[in-house]
């Protein structure tokens, strides 16, 4: 399972945040810490084995208040490490269900 590669991977300090990665946490007000440390509760929403990058996965994790955010981690194509978190963000009441684990049609 891509999460708990990632999860390992953000336990012994691998972790790159993209450029994306940043502008999105801070346009949804998330902080680094809350969203490394999620982690380890982290649930898998959806995974994607054959990105063309790597391996990725969306993730629900919550903010240190408890509020739920989606995650996508990656693992760089052809290598093991690191961690990549390439977006995170607040996941919408209109686009997901209540349990944010499956997308509305």
């Amino acid at each position: 399972m891509i999460l708990n590669r990632i999860a390992k991977l953000v336990a012994s300090d691998e972790v790159r945040i993209s450029a994306h990665g940043y502008d999105e946490l801070a346009e949804d007000d998330l902080s680094v810490r809350d969203i490394l440390d999620g982690v380890k509760s982290a649930v898998a929403v959806e995974e994607y084995p054959e990105f063309p990058k790597g391996q990725s996965v969306l993730a629900l994790q919550q903010d240190g208040s408890g509020n739920p955010v989606h995650v996508v981690w990656g693992i760089p194509k052809g290598r093991d490490t690191p961690a990549v978190l390439i977006t995170a963000y607040r996941p919408s009441t209109t686009r997901w269900d209540s349990t944010f684990l499956r997308r509305l049609k």
